[in-house]
């Protein structure tokens, strides 16, 4: 069936239909792995998401069904995304990095019919119950002329289509269920964020298992009519040598990432090309990472939301990283932005308060299961748990996690200023700063610290850094090196577990 025959229902699948009928031969989606490359124009990813449509209709898919994924990048996942929108159906990226007994914890939760999942995860989900497994070109199994998506119950906005689960870092994960118009709503705020312009050729490597790898540029690059050139997991060499071909205008990195290109050897040699700049996403961003691209010519802006938010929120665009650098920028204009106090009070201008966001983009709900349906936002606002202020412009800045804060003595001081302060000394590689108890200061901060190995780095030199640039009392008290710092699957710093190891012993009292 032609794109040009008919409307979709979906308003998901309309809105890719219509990049279809605008030119069918442009290019939209290209795999480039160490196997090979794929090339997807418009015609042939439509195809594939009619294909794909039919095989799963065949399977006997309906409204709500979940359709759970486990592979590294790939065309196929922005095809099923498609295909699920078009049934009504619920497409759910699993985390390739989770242990067995977390993801068999996600698949409980949800309970999808299907698994699908590639060559390299299938040990995996032959182990993980509760769904049919699938590899993930049997969905492509389907007659040359796929019959009309069919589904029970129609398929509007509102119709959920995305189920991304959270990384659990202070307890079990939870899933957060995104409607058609949300991810529309993302798009059209990304497409503000990014400013696509008619030559822009998007490098996706982030994982697709995660709304920032998948809807910060991704999802809405193909939306726009964008290329996005997909790499099947990140590589710091690989994403320079990509860029420095000169195809690529945009690419997304974390600041993870960006520390790896880097610290990359061919980061001194390297050429930019084409590229107009580089997105990252996160709470807060090392000045020293942002810096370093931006002494090649590379400005580097910011995307500030969350799994739960869409995730584009606030965002730092392009025109703006260089002179405004460190900090999260302006809401899209379809979002509402509140800084509020501990007693739900907007809080003035200048001063600390957590960070509040309703938009169109923002999740259902969290996934409830089957019948119970999702579990709201209440007030229809988004409460972060982040800390931040605004500028008399309206800009916002990011200071950290309300519950990261460490108060001693009555001062609050927020980890993020000194961590990133720490990044700039060289021979840190990486640094986590926690509050840990304190019986005469309440609590007191201390800096974990994992050194480049031979940097030489001693405990005197790190404070002697760190005096010449913050107040006294924010001084970490005492500096400890590790081999690791503990993570979550997401590669996020798990504070509870490293203030656990590094809070000084409870003393206990003897009895006569």
């Amino acid at each position: 069936m032609s794109a040009q025959d008919h409307p979709e229902d979906s308003p998901l699948a309309e809105a890719l239909r219509r990049q279809v009928v605008a030119g069918a031969d442009r290019p939209a989606i290209e795999l480039h792995a160490p196997g090979g490359f794929l090339r997807l124009d418009r015609a042939r990813l439509w195809d594939a998401v009619e294909r794909m449509t039919a095989c799963l209709s065949q399977r006997g898919m309906r409204s709500g069904d979940r359709l759970a994924w486990l592979g590294l990048n790939h065309p196929l996942q922005i095809v099923a995304l498609f295909a699920c929108a078009r049934l009504g159906a619920i497409f759910m990226p699993l985390n390739f990095r989770l242990a067995v007994a977390e993801l068999q914890q996600v698949l409980d939760d949800a309970a999808p019919r299907w698994l699908v999942h590639d060559d390299s995860h299938a040990e995996v989900a032959r182990v993980l119950q509760g769904a049919e497994v699938l590899l993930q070109e049997a969905l492509m199994r389907a007659p040359d002329v796929p019959s009309p998506a069919t589904t029970v119950d129609p398929v509007d906005g509102d119709t959920p289509v995305l189920l991304v689960y959270t990384s659990g870092t202070t307890g079990r994960a939870r899933g957060a269920l995104h409607s058609q118009s949300a991810l529309l709503a993302n798009a059209a705020a990304s497409e503000w964020a990014h400013g696509f312009q008619s030559n822009d050729v998007v490098l996706s490597v982030l994982p697709l298992f995660h709304v920032g790898g998948l809807c910060i540029q991704t999802l809405p690059a193909v939306l726009a009519g964008v290329p996005v050139v997909l790499q099947p997991r990140f590589d710091p060499g690989t994403w320079l040598s990509e860029v420095a071909a000169g195809q690529v205008t945009l690419s997304l990195l974390v600041p993870a990432t960006l520390r790896a290109v880097i610290d990359h050897p061919g980061w001194s040699a390297w050429s930019p090309g084409r590229l107009r700049g580089v997105m990252t996403g996160s709470s807060t961003v090392p000045l020293h990472y942002l810096q370093a691209f931006h002494g090649r010519g590379v400005p580097v802006g910011q995307v500030y939301g969350s799994t739960e938010t869409g995730p584009v929120s606030v965002v730092l665009r392009l025109s703006d990283a260089v002179a405004r650098a460190g900090e999260t920028g302006w809401p899209h204009p379809g979002a509402q932005l509140r800084l509020i106090d501990e007693h739900g009070q907007d809080v003035p201008t200048g001063q600390t308060g957590e960070v509040c966001l309703r938009a169109d983009n923002l999740m259902l709900g969290y996934w409830r299961g089957g019948a119970q349906g999702v579990e709201g936002l209440g007030d229809g606002w988004f409460h972060s748990g982040d800390l931040g202020c605004l500028a008399a412009d309206g800009c916002l800045r990011i200071v950290g996690r309300a519950k990261d804060m460490i108060i001693s003595g009555g001062e609050n001081i927020y980890p993020a200023e000194i961590e990133n302060l720490l990044l700039c000394l060289p021979g840190v590689q990486e640094c986590a700063v926690v509050g840990v108890p304190d019986v005469r200061w309440g609590e007191t901060p201390v800096a974990a610290i994992v050194a480049t190995p031979g940097a030489g780095l001693t405990p005197d030199a790190v404070m002697e850094h760190l005096r010449e640039r913050i107040a006294r009392f924010k001084l970490p008290r005492r500096v400890v090196f590790l081999d690791a710092l503990p993570k979550s699957a997401l590669g996020k710093v798990q504070k509870a577990s490293l203030q656990a190891r590094l809070a000084p012993p409870v003393a206990v009292s003897g009895g006569a």
